[in-house]
């Protein structure tokens, strides 16, 4: 955990990166469909000079942008997502050029095939995610341009971007998810709180 409040406070410097393909749901998983989604964030840890966000916040904000960016897809065989929120860092106001921090986020996933009742990836996907930002933000830091909510909301919508871009690889490369006989999505155990390895 030590390495995570590490990574924290090197970020709250770190520089602008746009993000042009933000909002953008994967073109192709296969016969993904989205089955039991679950998000803990007991364990999180907040970074240096942050804005405060509960467990509960974070829950909410990432299970909503997880439904919107993969509940869509209507594949026929079921798979569930185990996250966890590791850390974060909501900037608060800077001062322009001088200190502009800028949000970030750490968090956790592990995917679950339900037919074969296992985890895809045995070891839990680490995301470190960055919010974009705009030449305003870019001078004096988000929190003079952003309230605490909308930043959150940009990190969810990032991470939902990174994601999806490693699922259409793990796709595309492993065939995680290609057509099998015989599955249905039907719901099924899926994982518990805290699977995500947390």
């Amino acid at each position: 955990m030590t390495r995570i409040i590490a990574f924290l406070a090197l970020l709250v410097l770190a520089g602008a990166c746009a993000n042009p393909d933000a909002g953008e749901p994967p073109d192709d998983l296969g016969e993904f469909h989205l089955g039991h989604n679950i998000v803990i964030a007991s364990k999180m840890r907040q970074g240096p000079v942050s804005r405060d966000a509960t467990a509960e916040e974070w829950v909410d904000v990432l299970q909503d942008a997880v439904e919107r960016r993969f509940g869509g897809f209507d594949g026929g065989q079921l798979y569930h997502f185990g996250m966890s929120v590791e850390g974060y860092m909501l900037a608060p106001k800077g001062v322009p050029l001088l200190f502009n921090p800028r949000s970030m986020l750490i968090i956790n996933l592990t995917v679950w095939d339900d037919a074969a009742g296992k985890k895809l990836n045995e070891k839990p996907k680490t995301f470190q995610v960055l919010e974009s930002t705009t030449p305003e933000t870019a001078i004096g830091g988000s929190g003079r341009h952003r309230t605490r909510e909308e930043q959150m909301q940009g990190l969810a919508e990032n991470a939902m971007d990174q994601i999806g871009k490693w699922l259409e690889q793990q796709h595309r490369e492993e065939g995680w998810f290609d057509h099998r006989e015989g599955d249905a999505p039907e719901g099924g155990a899926g994982p518990e709180t805290g699977a995500s390895g947390a």
